[in-house]
């Protein structure tokens, strides 16, 4: 374990027991967040880590679906990325190798919500 970088390393050969998000990823995503919230848009958040993937989901109210999923799930990297953002109904809007490409359609509302 690396703390100055917040890193977990696992034993050589063996996959870690949960995914999880770096610190330079849980910034750019609680970046975003914030800003959504100080517009109004969000009001909760919620993170799940599971052994396959590590999720973000940030609501408007609790009880109601997320907004908004943001999804990093490192068995898709050599594929089509392994981040994936989500929709409030389940659709994929967007997927990526780079976190900052996938956020982007919620910086774009977020410049919209603003002009208004």
């Amino acid at each position: 374990m690396n703390f100055g970088s917040a890193k977990v390393v696992s034993f050589p050969g063996r996959k870690p027991d949960q995914i999880g998000f770096t610190r330079e990823e849980l910034t750019r995503i609680l970046d975003v967040y914030g800003r959504m919230v100080a517009a109004g848009q969000w009001r909760d958040y919620a993170m799940d880590f599971t052994k396959d993937a590590a999720t973000f989901a940030a609501f408007v109210r609790h009880a109601e679906r997320p907004q908004a999923r943001i999804e990093k799930r490192p068995s898709l990297r050599g594929k089509q990325g392994m981040w994936t953002l989500f929709g409030e109904h389940g659709q994929i809007l967007k997927r990526g190798h780079e976190l900052p490409g996938v956020v982007a359609p919620i910086e774009r509302r977020l410049m919209k919500a603003v002009e208004d």
